[in-house]
């Protein structure tokens, strides 16, 4: 599959020839005579949200395939300076002319009929290529082509909703970065709000993709931070579930039986509890999922978005208990506004609730686990794709790519055979300890919630060595834990700055809530001005 069918077929080509077109309409504007406006023109769409859409296709005010049309053209005008994107959708504007034929012929819709979303590349999606992130997989970059034969469960669930999926967005190789996607045989992403800054990782592209609004909905996945690096950095909302909620199958595996988990990224918190209540929940495809089954909220995640939801409610802060960093002074003076906010609206601070409960020291000593299964889960993941698929196998995918993949360095030089079962034993203790010790310390101060910066220090420049300084990454991950980022405001460079609220497995209704308020407290979320230059 390609870029859109009236524009050039490869990727790399394409950007390459949009920058010496630019770069030539650039040095004649300096002719005498000879005049280039590079000032954006305003977006029609620009911050709409899931529900403004659909009351203007129910009313006729546009049309799913204008809007569609209007967010193609603002990718081909922008994608070649930020590079969300590994490939567009040649048919969603033919999909979109079916949505507008549907409605207009009174047939039953989804819950997102005429949302145009994007799909993070690491997620399969029938009939496109999945790179993985990585040159050896990518024919654009002369490797081996890798087409699923179905769709991964929370693509198929979004299809039937009626979404248009605009594309696939850039990651790293193997999704192996929280900060940038530098590795990606496609090149780096940049960030929406700033082009020097990391954009977060490994759904670098989905959220770029939110939030300079090339879609309004997006799927990321998380191992190590990859949900709530990216929204933090780039100022949108991120939903990490609790894990078992939504499927992870068809999903390129990291630690596919312990921590992966799929969640949205929006720019409202409204938005992304609507993608959360058409993707979470039960498949026999994935029984992990299992587990979400009487854990679900019986009218859906918007239930609880309410303007009083933080009333009352007794939310922890950071300290050392939870983990021993100190915050930037700036950070310290944007989290202090933040829990100001807070109080403002009712809640009832703690500091430090984890303050001699042994938590941080104890994921210190032991919180490096969940990835001993990934020799298996990409087993299964590759006998997923199908009889048809260029690889079904580990095996074949050394032997095909000739080098094992870097996810396999854990391991040496003594593969285990990829049909047995990970030992997963230290995994279960040590996240058993941790939920244990988050559970003893959330009934010891009666907690709601907690309410953290998502990092100690803003967010680091694109070109420097230095990761994002996550507070929240490992921990959340290897207890299973459910996270909602929030954007709350902005560093003097313009970078954003985010809280998340984090609470107990299958939570998620109830942190929407306390974030919904916050949000609409605070609305710091803005639009980010793109620039078209080099």
């Amino acid at each position: 599959m390609v870029k859109p069918e009236t524009r050039e077929s490869a990727p790399l080509r394409r950007k390459r020839i949009a920058l010496i077109l630019l770069s030539i309409l650039t040095a004649l504007s300096f002719v005498a005579g000879f005049r280039v406006a590079f000032a954006a023109e305003p977006f029609p769409f620009e911050e709409i949200t899931v529900d403004e859409l659909l009351e203007g296709y129910r009313t006729g005010r546009y049309t799913t395939e204008e809007v569609v049309k209007a967010y193609l053209d603002r990718i081909v005008k922008y994608e070649p300076f930020y590079n969300a994107f590994t490939m567009l959708n040649p048919n969603a504007l033919a999909e979109a002319r079916e949505i507008d034929r549907r409605r207009a012929a009174g047939e039953p819709l989804g819950r997102l009929a005429g949302i145009p979303i994007v799909i993070k590349e690491s997620v399969d999606m029938a009939g496109f290529p999945q790179t993985m992130g990585w040159a050896p997989l990518s024919k654009e970059a002369g490797g081996i082509e890798l087409i699923p034969e179905r769709d991964a469960p929370v693509v198929a669930r979004l299809k039937e909703a009626g979404a248009i999926i605009l594309g696939r967005t850039n990651i790293p190789a193997f999704s192996a970065s929280g900060t940038r996607a530098s590795t990606s045989w496609d090149g780096d992403t940049y960030n929406a709000f700033s082009r020097k800054h990391a954009p977060g990782g490994s759904s670098s592209g989905t959220a770029m993709a939110v939030s300079g609004n090339f879609a309004v909905l997006g799927i990321a996945e998380e191992t190590g931070g990859s949900i709530q690096n990216p929204a933090a950095a780039q100022g949108i909302v991120g939903i990490k579930p609790t894990f078992g909620l939504v499927p992870n199958v068809g999903v390129v595996p990291l630690g596919g039986s312990t921590r992966d988990v799929i969640g949205p990224h929006a720019r409202t918190v409204r938005d992304a509890a609507i993608m959360l209540d058409v993707i979470a929940g039960f498949t026999p495809e994935d029984p992990k999922t299992v587990a979400s089954i009487g854990n679900m909220p019986k009218y859906g995640y918007t239930s609880k978005l309410n303007n009083l939801a933080l009333k009352g409610k007794r939310i922890g802060l950071f300290g050392p208990g939870w983990r021993n960093v100190e915050l930037t002074p700036e950070t310290q003076k944007l989290y202090e506004q933040a829990i100001r906010d807070l109080e403002e609206q009712g809640a009832i601070v703690v500091p430090d609730p984890f303050a001699g409960s042994g938590f941080a020291e104890y994921f210190r000593e032991n919180g490096s686990v969940g990835l001993e299964s990934v020799i298996y889960d990409m087993e299964d993941y590759l006998e997923r794709l199908g009889e048809s698929a260029a690889i079904r196998s580990v095996h074949e995918l050394i032997e095909k790519m000739g080098e094992k993949p870097s996810v396999f360095n854990r391991y040496g030089d003594n593969l285990p055979d990829p049909d047995g079962v990970a030992d997963l034993s230290r995994f279960v203790e040590v996240r058993t300890r941790l939920l244990e010790i988050f559970n003893d310390v959330m009934d010891k101060h009666d907690l709601d919630a907690l309410f953290f910066p998502q990092m100690f220090k803003e967010t680091p420049l694109l070109d420097s060595d230095e990761n994002i300084g996550a507070l929240t990454v490992s921990e959340i991950n290897v207890a299973g834990l459910p996270l909602v980022t929030v954007p709350g405001g902005y560093y003097e460079s313009g970078a954003p700055f985010a809280v998340v609220f984090v609470g107990r497995m299958w939570s998620e209704a109830d942190l929407l809530g306390m974030a919904y308020d916050y949000e609409q407290a605070t609305r710091h979320r803005k639009a980010p001005q793109l620039v078209v230059s080099p």
